[in-house]
């Protein structure tokens, strides 16, 4: 699944809005966990990311997510599509961008909800109800975006750790030893 930009079509493509809270890997962030049920930490091989799940704006998209966190589903799944002022995008277990979980897909969530910076947003193909799996978080701005992908959460901490994931896409054969997720877990879950 693809977010293209320049055209503003999905063959592919996702979004997710997650707050996230960039914490080193081991540290007790509870303390700043506002709701633990509905935040996740991402870690990847640079630290931790932080991310709020927006079950407001979202709910069977949330629900999704945090079913799949739970399974496991997102551990050591790579991000397969990374554009540079633009997006990561993850959660194909393939890693070429056209798989997905084996759950049904969601029909939409769309909100007026503005991408920018740290947003989470849900991949999908060009159906408006195809999201599953996979899912982007924004660099920047992207208003081309909204109303077209459902927003799940935000980042709340670790934007910079966000910002260091490699650059490339796996489909185009651009990319080599892409970077992954270690682990995806709700904060309530956290050992």
């Amino acid at each position: 699944m693809k977010i293209d930009r320049r055209s503003f079509a999905l063959s592919g493509a996702f979004a997710l809005a997650v707050a996230s809270t960039t914490l080193p890997l081991g540290a007790g962030p509870m303390a700043q966990v506002v709701d633990p049920q509905n935040t996740l930490f991402l870690d990847t091989k640079d630290g931790r990311i932080t991310i709020r799940l927006r079950p407001d704006l979202a709910p069977k998209h949330v629900a999704q997510i945090k079913t799949l966190v739970k399974q496991g589903f997102y551990d050591g799944i790579v991000f397969h599509r990374v554009i540079a002022g633009f997006m990561a995008q993850t959660g194909d277990p393939t890693g070429t961008g056209s798989g997905g979980s084996k759950l049904p897909n969601l029909p939409a969530e769309f909100t007026p909800t503005p991408y920018k910076r740290g947003t989470l947003g849900m991949a999908r193909t060009s159906d408006p109800n195809s999201a599953n799996s996979q899912f982007f978080i924004t660099f920047g701005e992207a208003s081309f975006l909204n109303n077209q992908y459902t927003v799940f959460g935000e980042v709340t901490d670790g934007m910079a750790i966000v910002d260091k994931i490699k650059k490339g896409d796996q489909q185009s054969g651009l990319m080599r030893d892409p970077d992954k997720i270690i682990k995806l877990q709700l904060a309530a879950d956290a050992k």
